[in-house]
């Protein structure tokens, strides 16, 4: 009798992960675009996943399904990826916001005020502001990419504007 795909991975047979690669590859890469909306990275984090997995074979019990146990893997690696890329994102954004910025303190003091404003708000709801306002995504593109339910951004990201304009409103008024 033939040995399962599974049981020559843990064996580290180099085949069964090609194997597995062809068995699979298109359902991590699909849970890896769901959480990164970007192909590339998407790819980078199914490579990081089959790494992970590979170096952690002999740990994986051959007689289970291995598809859920690569999916986890893979889930956790675009996760991994999207906070090393927000990281990443953020660092150009402040260096392009001084960029633009400098040409005029008034500009500067407002781009301060609403940074200001933002930090006071729950990280979720900062979270959705950002996402949709700053970098345009739409209420279903953030759901989609955050795996939460449309209803909670919407009702997050109105929560936020809320506090956001009270928040400038104070700061406005502690101006004068």
């Amino acid at each position: 009798m033939d040995e399962t795909i599974e049981a020559r991975f843990v064996n580290g047979d180099p085949q069964a992960m090609r194997d597995l690669y062809r068995a699979h590859g298109a359902a991590l890469f699909g849970a890896a675009y769901r959480i990164l909306g970007d192909r590339t990275l998407a790819e980078d984090a199914v490579q990081q996943a089959l790494i992970q997995a590979w170096r952690a074979a002999d740990r994986f019990d051959p007689d289970r399904n291995i598809a859920p146990w690569l999916v986890t893997i893979t889930k956790r690696c675009a996760i991994d990826v999207y906070r090393k890329e927000k990281r990443h994102r953020a660092d150009e954004l402040a260096d392009y916001d001084a960029a633009v910025v400098a040409p005029g303190i008034e500009t500067a003091w407002d781009v301060f005020r609403v940074r200001t404003a933002l930090k006071q708000l729950a990280d979720a709801e900062r979270e959705i502001l950002v996402l949709t306002h700053f970098t345009g995504m739409t209420h279903e593109d953030a759901a989609q990419h955050l795996e939460i339910p449309l209803g909670t951004v919407k009702s997050r990201s109105y929560r936020a504007y809320r506090k956001l304009t009270k928040l400038l409103a104070e700061l406005e008024e502690g101006e004068q």
